[in-house]
């Protein structure tokens, strides 16, 4: 990105005749090819530094997993349970990359890491053709120097899959809206649109296409352009979106009765509304985030400050009022999504991604005129990407050595043990990432206090929710305390899953060897072969007896 030459961005035409000679000299497909395998290896060379962060990680690449040793790749699941929080398509594009490129912590991250290639490459080719090279090269600068944009799409949950499907929508949108307005074919782009909403509403729900409808409504009113509104209307688009979207959910409310009134209304609706879910935070959450992790790049916001920035002009040029609509999209982008996630009274960092794309615009384009007006400051801006950057760096070193939040060793040393056919129980907690690493190939039991039913949103009521669908199977792989001894003694050698405490509330673990210890847990191999060990846990005969277990494939 040569900012160096961006005087010419003072004014409107000349930035647009200038960027129609450079487009002259080379082929204009050169660039955006390049630029996107540029995007793709800056986002991923550092996926593979750190092991699974728990609870979000190792949840959901473990959901993947689990499709990928079962083969059932409709129904996600976890620990053998259908697991209906999420729609599909993380899972999908997880185990597909697992599938592909191994067990490691890198392909677990495919999905994010699309999620923000995709947000990132669209802003810059939509950028690119409606408002100015410069600032669209700028735009992915600030994407990849914002620690926030830029860890999250390193983070393997929903948020970065969604928020790069809904940039991607709006920006098709707003793209086929400006070739409308100017008489150009628009009808291909908008078919591209309603495919971006539906694999949006796969990603991670109803906002997948519900925020790009209100960004895009919102930005249509304020120009007062009904008949654009109108020419969004499109009978094919409904009928691709229908295709792409609808089947899975209708797959799984057959096989499910109780599916839809889960996944909309209790996942949905109720999440949004009520108070009662995890991380509760004040209105001001999601401002004060992104001014904090955009730091010193928020410096050079100036000009959004100013009123001729926002002014839309009523006469002239076409290019002056096109670039007019465009600042106007991404403030209202911006607005809409931090508006409507701050409304709940739950707030999770991750939510507001969406927004990040089209503030990271906007920076862009501040720094680009203040950079025109005083090209001198050029280093200043270069330091301040610096900053950012080398922030994300800092905090990837960082979770690299942190083991307060990774299962990772205890995973690996029960893959080197384990037996096909040995149990596992993982008593009073539940670390998610542990079949992963494990490889396990079948459900563990989970002993805990499962008759006394979880009002809090935590793993406990995530899994007694899993085990309404099939309470057969959650018979056999959810155990009360007093019914896992009985279990344990079904099997010559047993695997137990727990913190360095649990030895006190279950005596019995001192006869058996400690395999791993870390700082969530220790691995202890239970070996009723040993008669010491059968003693300790009431098994007299145990080690004579065959491999009961009442554990099947999900």
């Amino acid at each position: 990105m040569d900012i160096s030459h961006t005087d010419a961005l003072s004014d409107t035409g000349r930035r647009r005749s200038g960027r129609a000679r450079s487009a002259a000299q080379t082929p204009t497909w050169i660039e955006p090819v390049a630029m996107a395998l540029g995007i793709a290896l800056l986002l991923a060379m550092t996926a593979w530094m750190r092991p699974l962060m728990l609870p979000d990680e190792g949840r959901y690449v473990t959901v993947a997993w689990e499709m990928l040793r079962s083969g059932d790749w409709l129904t996600p699941s976890l620990n053998g349970l259908p697991f209906f929080h999420k729609p599909p398509l993380f899972y999908w594009i997880t185990a597909l990359a697992l599938k592909l490129g191994g067990m490691y912590e890198g392909a677990g991250r495919a999905a994010p890491l699309l999620g923000a290639w995709m947000a990132i490459w669209s802003l810059y080719l939509f950028t690119r053709r409606w408002y100015g090279l410069q600032t669209a090269r700028c735009a992915v600068a600030v994407l990849l120097a914002w620690p926030l944009f830029y860890l999250g799409g390193q983070f393997a949950n929903l948020d970065m899959l969604v928020a790069g499907c809904i940039t991607a929508t709006v920006l098709a949108l707003a793209h086929a809206v400006l070739r409308f307005e100017q008489g150009l074919p628009f009808r291909r782009i908008l078919l591209l649109a309603y495919g971006l909403a539906a694999l949006g509403l796969l990603a991670k729900g109803l906002i997948g296409f519900v925020l790009p409808a209100m960004v895009v409504g919102s930005w249509l009113l304020l120009r007062r352009r009904w008949r654009s509104l109108w020419a969004l209307c499109s009978v094919p688009g409904l009928l691709l979106f229908a295709v792409v979207a609808l089947p899975w959910f209708g797959l799984m409310q057959l096989r499910f009765p109780e599916f839809l009134h889960y996944f909309f209304v209790v996942q949905h609706l109720q999440r949004f509304a009520a108070s009662g879910f995890n991380n509760v935070q004040p209105w001001w959450f999601y401002p004060a985030v992104l001014a904090l992790t955009c730091l010193p790049m928020l410096l050079w916001s100036r000009a959004l400050w100013r009123p001729n920035y926002w002014r839309a002009a009523e006469q002239g040029a076409q290019n002056m009022q096109t670039d007019q609509a465009v600042r106007l999209l991404m403030a209202c982008f911006a607005a809409v999504v931090v508006l409507f996630f701050s409304w709940p009274a739950s707030k999770l960092v991750g939510y507001v991604l969406p927004a990040v794309p089209a503030l990271a615009w906007l920076l862009a384009d501040a720094a680009t005129q203040a950079l025109a007006a005083r090209p001198e400051r050029q280093r200043w801006w270069w330091l301040s990407l610096a900053v950012g950057a080398v922030a994300s760096l800092a905090v990837l070193l960082f979770l690299a050595q942190d083991g307060k939040h990774t299962a990772r060793d205890l995973g690996r040393a029960l893959a080197t043990q384990h037996q096909v056919g040995e149990p596992v129980f993982m008593v009073d907690g539940y670390l998610y990432d542990t079949p992963f690493y494990a490889r396990l190939r079948e459900p563990m039991h989970l002993v805990g206090p499962w008759s006394r039913t979880e009002t809090s949103d935590n793993w406990r009521k995530e899994v007694q929710d899993a085990a309404t669908f099939l309470p057969e199977q959650a018979a056999r792989t959810l155990l009360e305390p007093t019914q896992w001894q009985q279990q344990l003694c079904a099997a010559p050698v047993s695997w137990v899953v727990g913190d360095a405490d649990l030895q006190q509330r279950y005596p019995a673990l001192a006869s058996a060897s400690v395999v791993a210890s870390g700082q969530l847990g220790q691995l202890w191999r239970v070996d009723l072969g040993r008669p010491a060990e059968a003693a300790a846990w009431g098994c007299a005969g145990a080690n004579k007896a065959p491999n009961r277990l009442l554990m099947q494939n999900p």
